[in-house]
């Protein structure tokens, strides 16, 4: 979902309520500039995984993590999350 700044001003709680469901992008001068989400869904994409022990992994599973690797196209993401702490 999109809204204006000036939408998202104007009914906050409204937004908010939304934002547990799903994030709302709020454009500034007609693109995108802030983003609200739940906490709950932060958290997630600030975790970047659903946590479960090393042992519940299949080794089809852990083969894959292994080899994986982020494209270089997506390394500017990591300065973003460089110095966050839970």
């Amino acid at each position: 979902m999109k809204v204006t700044a000036t939408e998202f001003q104007q009914n906050v709680g409204r937004y908010q309520d939304a934002a547990l469901q799903t994030p709302i992008a709020i454009t500034k001068n007609g693109r995108p500039h802030t983003v609200l989400m739940s906490a709950a869904f932060f958290e997630m994409v600030m975790k970047g995984r659903v946590a479960r022990p090393v042992e519940d992994l299949d080794d089809d599973t852990l083969k894959a993590i292994a080899n994986s690797s982020v494209l270089a196209e997506y390394a500017a993401l990591d300065k973003i999350i460089k110095d966050w702490r839970p």
